[in-house]
């Protein structure tokens, strides 16, 4: 995951100047060397690893040219400290979720997911073609960042808890890890939130500091051994309906890239985004069938709890817009966008699906 060493810093010099054709120069020859922090241990290798896909694609593009070194979290820095690492330009791109910095601004809670809210394909419709990505980069600029959609786990499941939980009584004085406008809403419901990197996750829940953890679906969860330790699985996770992570990179070093150079980078990012998403697609049902096999319930959320939830989501949504005039733009027009889509997905998608999975 390391760089060799003497290799850190921004876009390094031109080993040749930019030649002249009949019009804007023309960079050849231009070697960048950027470092990549990633909020994830490289153990999970499929949300991992759309770094390392966007790491190889940049230099195949350029023949080597432009270097991308990646780092696992807590390498360079701990992996919920990546935007700000970022923004003080430690590091040239980090790869994170915006809903882990809803302390700096509520509204990056939107680049990543809301409750009930989108799913993975709307999404990455709202983001890339009805808008939302400029409304996220308007935020992003506040802190000297521009984003890029880096990729979508899927919806998500429920997570794992020591025991179960079938109403709302039950949620009261729970101790979960749980990140985002989701831990707001959990909050709001007693439960005692808490916000750990993934790598942390496993020995929280096993020493007792939490009583349950929600993280991504059965191929990342089996990994980190969760089952282990709580065998009450849950679904859905409604406050993760479709998740997508981006890749944040400092203004200044975006700035300094050649024009070419910024196209690479934009379309490595569309293709690891894609590769997280296909990963995840084709990993989680077999990972899931393993797990049925271990000492394990699959449980689905009481209409109880979805139903409280959702009204406490809609109420903290509505709270914040009240108090915040620029979220309140950004959830108008995020709303407007769900309302549409949900009324077309509801229709022939929502039909198909229910004659199919059921």
């Amino acid at each position: 995951m390391g760089a060799a060493g003497g290799i850190l810093g921004a876009a390094a010099s031109s080993t040749s100047k930019p030649k002249q054709v009949g019009g804007p120069a023309i960079h050849t020859g231009k070697r960048v060397e950027w470092r990549l922090a990633s909020s994830f241990p490289s153990s999970l290798d499929t949300i991992f690893g759309a770094s390392e896909v966007l790491s190889e694609r940049v230099a195949a593009m350029t023949g080597g040219l432009f270097r991308i070194h990646v780092y696992q979290a807590g390498e360079l820095v701990p992996g919920l400290q990546v935007l700000d690492a970022v923004q003080k330009g430690s590091v040239e791109v980090g790869q994170t979720g915006g809903y882990y910095y809803i302390g700096k601004h509520p509204a990056l809670a939107f680049d990543t997911c809301v409750p009930f809210g989108l799913t993975p394909r709307q999404q990455n419709a709202w983001l890339n073609e009805a808008g939302g990505l400029e409304l996220m980069r308007e935020i992003y600029a506040q802190f000297g960042i521009r984003s890029f959609p880096g990729g979508n786990t899927g919806v998500q499941m429920g997570g794992w808890f020591k025991d179960p939980v079938e109403g709302l009584d039950d949620l009261r004085g729970l101790k979960m890890r749980i990140p985002g406008l989701g831990g707001k809403v959990m909050d709001a419901l007693g439960v005692t939130v808490q916000v750990l990197a993934g790598g942390d996750i496993y020995t929280a829940l096993e020493r007792g500091a939490i009583d349950a953890t929600e993280w991504v679906g059965p191929y990342d969860d089996e990994q980190l051994g969760f089952y282990k330790v709580a065998k009450n699985y849950y679904y859905p996770g409604w406050w993760e309906p479709g998740p997508s992570l981006s890749f944040l990179v400092g203004q200044s070093a975006w700035d300094a890239l050649p024009a070419e150079y910024q196209e690479i980078f934009s379309a490595a990012c569309a293709q690891a985004a894609s590769a997280m998403q296909t990963r995840y697609d084709e990993r989680n049902p077999v990972a899931l069938e393993r797990l049925l096999q271990q000492d394990i319930t699959l449980r689905p959320f009481s209409e109880e709890i979805m139903k409280g939830a959702q009204l406490a989501s809609e109420q903290l949504l509505a709270d914040e817009a009240r108090g915040n005039a620029e979220y309140a733009r950004i959830l108008e027009h995020w709303q407007a966008f769900r309302k549409e889509s949900f009324r077309w997905f509801g229709t022939a998608e929502l039909a198909y699906s229910r004659f199919v999975l059921s």
